[in-house]
Parts: structure tokens; C-alpha cells; sequence
């Protein structure tokens, strides 16, 4: 029998993803692992994710009395760019509400659990106007709603240790990798890119602000400090913060000159003023001291490397995407699909456009 249980919430989003894996396969030999997530589902790769909606107190209670687990990763949440057309109250209700649901449930039913949450970077909001490098210590200032959440969640599980809450709250930037969405700056890049390569867009990057300066992870490396942070848990004082950062500014500008720099083929640049935010802050970057001296956490990841793994990622969905295309077209001059399969093929392709 396994000696810990570690119960993950959002399991299947794009961190979720690549944290099941690495716990998978580093921490097998001693934890027993339930990924959940909003939709009860199976995974070929990944294997099956338990029903857990965050925001029904019912659901937390019935799945961490079930599981009883000796941590919890707590991942689940609205992200920063999926906010686009959602109310207040409804980011609220997810991030904060559900957190506390999480975190009451946790000291009522499994109170020797510790909790590991995952925050943000963002919480520092403002205060980055004036810092050029924000510390645990430096002042909140949630800037839009999505960071005020993760704020208010962040101080409110602070002070949830009084009550005897066992916490990690982790405060991640900028992370990247395989599998992100172009909702998000790199990712936005590289898909631009790998699809005026193949033909499917005009060889033209639309892009916001590109002289702010951000701190940049492969999203392997904040994985790597997940896993530490949950490795280490028994060793750190309940309410410990830590930044998940590089230390490192990088220019977005620098960013999508590399990318452009690996495209097969000339790419233009080209101001688009739906992605200029005014609230735009010139330099974010965190002090990642801390997670080294108490997780012995470095990030290894070379981020020329990531940007090329990402753009092949995108080369890839590209790639499946003109195949579709070539399938479709072989249907549609056989006037009539030949089988099942085509059948679905022919429908889906009718109702998706091809470069998405």
C-alpha cells in the first residue's frame, strides 16, 4: 500500500496535463494519484479523470472523504485569458469560492492534508510599476479581476493557519510549453507563424505591446517545482510562500524574434490594436531566491528551446489540419463518404475552420 494519496484539482488543463505526467512518473513508487477535473472523463495517455466541480461544496466534500488524501494539488481555476466573456461573479465563485471550498473541506475532513496552491505572480499587480524585482514580501495589488482572486484566495488560506490549515502557496509567472492555447502570448506567436508556413494565413503576426518585459518558464520546469513543493511539503512551515520564477526579464519583442528567426519562411509584423492593453505593466519579473534555498528548485530549461519545441507543436496541429483539408476534399468528389469514419470526418470539418 502507497504511503501518500495526492488528490489533484484541473487536472486536465493545460498545466494539469503536464503535472499528472511528471507525477506519474516521479512519484509513483509512493503516492497514490486521483486527477480530477470538471467532467468525469477517460484519457488514452493519461487514464481517468474523477468528476470534481470545485464550486459544489457537496462534490469536494464527497471526493476528499472518499480519497482521503494526504495532499492536494489544487490547480483547478478560470486562467487569466479564459476570463474573455464571463461575469465577475462567475471568476469569483470559481477561484475564490471553490478554493475555500477546497480548503474547508480539507480542515474538516483530512486536517493532517496539505494543501498546495497553486497561485499567481499577478497577485503583485502594481506594485511591479515601481519594483524591478517582486519578492514574497512585496505588496498585493491585483490589478483585474482575475489576479484579485488569486489574491484574495492567497491571503485568505494565510490566514486559514491559525485554524490549523496545512498550505503551500506557490506564485507562478509567465510558463509555457506544448499543449497551451494561442490565447496566450507564445503559443499566439507560434501558431501565427506555423500557419503562414503552411499556406493557411497570410505571413503576417499580429501582436500587442511588444516592449514589456516578462519572466518566461517551460512549463517542465514549473512542473519540476510542483513536484519539489509537493516532495518537500512535510519540511516547510504551514502558509510558506514561494515564487515559481526565473529571475530573468525577457522582451516579448526578443520572443517573437526568435520565433521569427525559425520560420521556413519571411514573416511581417503588424501592430494590432485589439491586443494593445493599456494597463500593461513595462517589467514583471520574480525573485526565485526563495524556492531555491527551501526546494533546491532551479529552472533548467534552456527557453530557445521551448519556443522551438512549441512552434513544432504548432508545425504539427498544422499539419493535421491541411491532411483533414486533403481527406475532405477527397469526400466531397466522391460526391458520397465511403464509410463511417468519413462520415464523421466530413461533418466536423463542415462545422470547423481549417487553420483552428
Amino acid at each position: 500500500m502507497k504511503k501518500y494519496r495526492l488528490l489533484i484539482t484541473g487536472a486536465d488543463g493545460f498545466v494539469g496535463r503536464h503535472v499528472l505526467r511528471a507525477v506519474l512518473f516521479d512519484l509513483a513508487h509512493s503516492f497514490e494519484v486521483k486527477a480530477t477535473a470538471r467532467i468525469s472523463r477517460h484519457d488514452a495517455q493519461l487514464g481517468w479523470f474523477d468528476k470534481l466541480d470545485i464550486t459544489d461544496l457537496a462534490s469536494v466534500e464527497a471526493s476528499i472523504a472518499e480519497f482521503a488524501p494526504t495532499h492536494v494539488l489544487h490547480l483547478a481555476g478560470v486562467t487569466a485569458t479564459s476570463r474573455a466573456g464571463m461575469d465577475a461573479r462567475a471568476i469569483w465563485d470559481i477561484n475564490h469560492s471553490g478554493t475555500l471550498n477546497v480548503a474547508s473541506t480539507i480542515l474538516r475532513l483530512a486536517p493532517e492534508c496539505c494543501l498546495i496552491f497553486v497561485g499567481s505572480g499577478l497577485v503583485y499587480g502594481d506594485s511591479a510599476k515601481t519594483l524591478d524585482i517582486l519578492t514574497e514580501a512585496t505588496l498585493l495589488a491585483p490589478n483585474n479581476v482575475y489576479s484579485a482572486t488569486k489574491a484574495s484566495s492567497d491571503l485568505a488560506l494565510g490566514a486559514m493557519v491559525s485554524e490549523g490549515l496545512k498550505v503551500i502557496r506557490l506564485r507562478p509567472f509567465n510558463h509555457t510549453g506544448i499543449g497551451q492555447t494561442e490565447d496566450f502570448v507564445v503559443p499566439s506567436f507560434a501558431a501565427q507563424i506555423a500557419r503562414a508556413e503552411a499556406g493557411l494565413q497570410p505571413a503576417v503576426i499580429r501582436v500587442g505591446n511588444l516592449n514589456a518585459e516578462r519572466d518566461f518558464l517551460d512549463i517542465n520546469d514549473v512542473v519540476s517545482a510542483y513536484v519539489a513543493a509537493i516532495k518537500r511539503s512535510g519540511d516547510l512551515p504551514a502558509g510558506q510562500i514561494l515564487n515559481i520564477a526565473s529571475g530573468r526579464p525577457q522582451r516579448v519583442y526578443d520572443i517573437l524574434r526568435n520565433l521569427v528567426a525559425m520560420s521556413s519562411r519571411p514573416i511581417e509584423i503588424e501592430t494590432d490594436l485589439d491586443r494593445l492593453r493599456p494597463s500593461d505593466t513595462p517589467r514583471f519579473v520574480g525573485d526565485p531566491t526563495l524556492a531555491a534555498q527551501l526546494l533546491g528548485w532551479h529552472p533548467q530549461r534552456s527557453f530557445a528551446t521551448t519556443l522551438s519545441e512549441v512552434l513544432d507543436y504548432w508545425r504539427q496541429r498544422c499539419s493535421q489540419s491541411q491532411h483533414a483539408k486533403k481527406r475532405l476534399a477527397q469526400i466531397c468528389l466522391c460526391r458520397m463518404p465511403k464509410n463511417f469514419e468519413d462520415v464523421i470526418l466530413w461533418h466536423c470539418l463542415k462545422a470547423t475552420p481549417i487553420n483552428n
